[in-house]
């Protein structure tokens, strides 16, 4: 068997029905459209959500709440996980650059330092955002704590 020899089974590739293309197809006249209405017209294309006329349910549905489009996300880093980072990769200072680059963030992302964990060694760890625990723990364990712009 060779790749230029193979072939479908047989039965299981069928030619496309050809609509409207005269009485002798047994598909002609009104091409399986039915008579008159809307879906016999041509152009005819029904919209995703459409109910007949009536009240679509996205539109039926109450809206809630509030999307702040200014709002500024943040990937959190707990010092455990600061820690954890810093011992696999043998690390004396935690940044930005250093996280995009073992593939822990994004490079579009912004990290906030979070105080869940302990810190057992130093750390001089550069950052967008800090929480003040965080940043007693750190300076606890005899690191320090720089806030990017």
């Amino acid at each position: 068997m060779e790749l230029h020899t193979l072939k479908p089974v047989k039965g299981s590739v069928r030619s496309r029905k050809r609509l409207a293309r005269g009485q002798g197809s047994g598909r002609g006249g009104t091409s399986t459209r039915g008579h008159k209405g809307q879906k016999s017209r041509s152009g005819y294309s029904k919209k995703r959500a459409f109910e007949g006329g009536q009240m679509p349910l996205q539109m039926r549905l109450p809206k809630r709440g509030f999307k702040n489009i200014n709002r500024v996300e943040y990937v959190p880093i707990n010092l455990s996980r600061a820690q954890a980072i810093a011992d696999k990769y043998q690390l004396d200072t935690l940044d930005i650059e250093t996280l995009v680059a073992k593939g822990i963030v994004g490079k579009k992302d912004r990290v906030k330092l979070l105080a869940n964990g302990a810190l057992t060694k130093g750390l001089s760890i550069r950052v967008h955002a800090c929480s003040a625990k965080a940043k007693e723990a750190v300076e606890a364990a005899g690191g320090s704590v720089e806030i990017l712009g």
